[in-house]
């Protein structure tokens, strides 16, 4: 394995922390996080072996801010870069590279319910900077230079690909 990309990421509640049961919590948690971490462990030993290798991670523009809504989806999404960080401090003597790509809102089947209706889409549309949604294409670029040696010098970073709407996280 030279370049592994860990995209897990789940959110089956949606409301207040304070409502929100440990079964649920522990499945966003351990689907969000925990999964990448053990994804990490089956890859990294050969990528040690070899001296080198790309590890991103999904994260997302929800880890900057709180939620009212998806308090532990973010959370969950911050322990990701803490995750990606710490795995960028641990294997960076082994020339690995580690980290997280964090969209914004994209307009996938998981974030349907954010863009769906179409008042929501239009106020997220003018307060995104790029004034659109983003698209899964949209990450190509950033998955490949990371993966490349063109980023070579890059480990333990949190990008953003959000049209502008984070820039100031």
């Amino acid at each position: 394995v030279d370049v592994m990309v860990g995209n897990a990421g789940i959110n089956p509640f949606y409301g207040s922390m304070l409502d929100i049961p440990d079964e649920a919590y522990d499945k966003i948690m351990s689907t969000n996080e925990k999964s990448n971490h053990w994804l990490v462990q089956m890859v990294a030993p050969d990528m040690i072996a070899r001296s080198g290798g790309s590890i991103m991670v999904t994260a997302s523009t929800g880890a900057f801010s709180p939620s009212l809504t998806l308090g532990t989806y973010n959370i969950s999404k911050l322990a990701v870069i803490a995750l990606v960080r710490n795995l960028a401090a641990e294997l960076g003597p082994h020339h690995i590279r580690v980290n997280a790509i964090c969209p914004g809102l994209i307009r996938t089947d998981f974030a349907q319910a954010l863009w769906d209706n179409p008042a929501a889409k239009a106020r997220a549309e003018q307060q995104i900077p790029l004034r659109r949604l983003g698209e899964a294409d949209d990450f190509k670029g950033v998955a490949v230079f990371l993966a490349s040696g063109a980023s070579i010098y890059m480990t333990g970073q949190a990008v953003t690909v959000c049209g502008g709407s984070d820039m100031w996280s």
